[in-house]
């Protein structure tokens, strides 16, 4: 991509500019972290058959690399005065992505069959993805609108951070109603209560924290948004998808590559983690016995503890710069392959624990970093739509997991542990891929 060098230049904004452009994100991470750490016990409960898993998986990716990019490109098109050019698409998003969270626990208790059930949590899922990605994609793109590039290591570590905190909260709902005393076990085919209120709770919050984003969030009118970009406010941006992929910078490609690795691990975290821990420390495959259930809810904890990995870790991530920024990337992806490997052997609840200290640093890693090198390298005018279309690289990547999944698993004896094994073969390759990518700065003049 040419670019000549723009007369652009974003204020500095103060801290708590920042913590309130970000704050939002908690309870769409919320939301995320629910569906990503429940969704292996959710169909499975329901009557899933293991080996066909990755199929339920494969619709909240698919989900992303739809809605991403066209709330990316009609958000750059958007302009709502007292309301923003983001904020629009938070506020359909947070509706649809609340009714859908009440809804999806209760896929066994409306008296469905088992393939009924299983069908409509698989819609479900849909929806609660289509309206989540939705409602996530504003918090990105505002960062890249209103924040200048000394800020923006910053920015995104706090965006990942209060996502982190909104994921520790809900991986750890289930865990904590049940010692309360809410059930966790339930009839055949029905999630448990601790399950469900779960969602519940995890829906109030998402709303809360919308609501206060909207609120105390004043994005950039089209005049100063112009301004500070560089940009022709009377400029034609019409140009469609192939043309402003056409022009992407040559980073949006490289990095493609490394989140192709980073996330076809995660993938199949999410899918086969859970049933993971249940044979390596509660020695059951049996999805509907208290020792499954029990399993599910230790896989929550551990997901807490990669989140909370990841808010401490996290600020250490906000002091990079552009000589460490790499070298940062490459090792949050060792630390993740080290963790992956950790969890396929873990006998112990003690062992899976410490594995997820390295699933948490790479989680952190794979949420900031990539992002700050993207940002850095677009001039402002379709910042959106190339902040939606970037989400590709994170969709695809599980979808080919996903599919590949279906050969896999049997070709690795049906053994779940093992999946967590290719998770770390290729983590570390992405591990040696960051160095394929040349980082650039518009804001400093670089020509990509």
């Amino acid at each position: 991509m040419n670019r000549k060098k723009l007369n652009k230049r974003l204020p500095s904004l103060a801290f708590s500019v920042l913590m309130l452009m970000t704050f939002g994100n908690l309870g769409t991470s919320m939301a995320f972290a629910l569906q990503s750490a429940n969704m292996g016990r959710i169909f499975q409960t329901l009557g899933a058959d293991p080996t066909k898993l990755g199929w339920f998986f494969i619709l909240p990716p698919l989900a992303g690399m739809v809605v991403q990019p066209l709330v990316g490109y009609f958000s750059d098109r958007t302009w709502i005065p007292k309301i923003g050019r983001r904020l629009p698409y938070l506020i359909l998003g947070t509706i649809v992505a609340v009714i859908v969270m009440c809804l999806l626990p209760n896929s066994g208790s409306f008296g469905f069959k088992t393939s009924t059930a299983l069908w409509f949590g698989a819609v479900a899922i849909l929806f609660m993805d289509l309206s989540s990605n939705m409602s996530m994609q504003p918090f990105k793109m505002m960062i890249s609108d209103m924040v200048n590039d000394e800020q923006k290591d910053q920015a995104w570590s706090w965006q990942t951070i209060w996502g982190n905190i909104g994921s520790v909260a809900a991986d750890l709902f289930p865990f904590l109603l049940t010692w309360i005393g809410v059930k966790n076990i339930a009839a055949k085919g029905e999630l448990p209560d601790s399950v469900k209120w779960s969602f519940y709770i995890g829906a109030a919050i998402l709303v809360v924290s919308s609501i206060f984003t909207i609120w105390k969030v004043d994005e950039y009118d089209p005049e100063t948004y112009a301004k500070y970009h560089g940009l022709d406010q009377d400029a034609n941006i019409s140009e469609n998808f192939f043309t402003i992929i056409k022009h992407a910078p040559k980073v949006f490609w490289t990095l493609g590559i490394v989140e192709f690795f980073s996330w076809t691990g995660f993938q199949y975290l999410w899918t086969y983690g859970a049933g993971t821990v249940a044979q390596n420390i509660w020695h059951t495959t049996n999805a509907s016995s208290a020792a499954y259930q029990a399993a599910g809810n230790w896989f929550g904890v551990l997901s807490a503890v990669e989140v909370a990995v990841a808010i401490i870790y996290g600020l250490i991530l906000q002091k990079l710069n552009d000589r460490i920024r790499k070298p940062a990337y490459a090792l949050g992806m060792i630390l993740g392959a080290l963790g992956f490997w950790g969890l396929s052997v873990a006998p112990t609840k003690l062992l899976s624990f410490v594995a997820f200290i390295g699933i948490g640093m790479c989680w952190v890693t794979i949420n900031s970093i990539p992002f700050t090198i993207l940002t850095n390298a677009l001039d402002g005018k379709h910042d959106g739509t190339y902040m939606g279309l970037f989400n590709c690289w994170i969709c695809f990547p599980q979808i080919v997991a996903s599919v590949c999944s279906f050969a896999l698993y049997p070709l690795l004896g049906n053994y779940m542990p093992h999946m967590l094994v290719v998770a770390a073969v290729l983590a570390l390759i992405g591990a040696f891929a960051v160095y394929v990518v040349k980082e650039t700065s518009v804001e400093k003049g670089d020509i990509d």
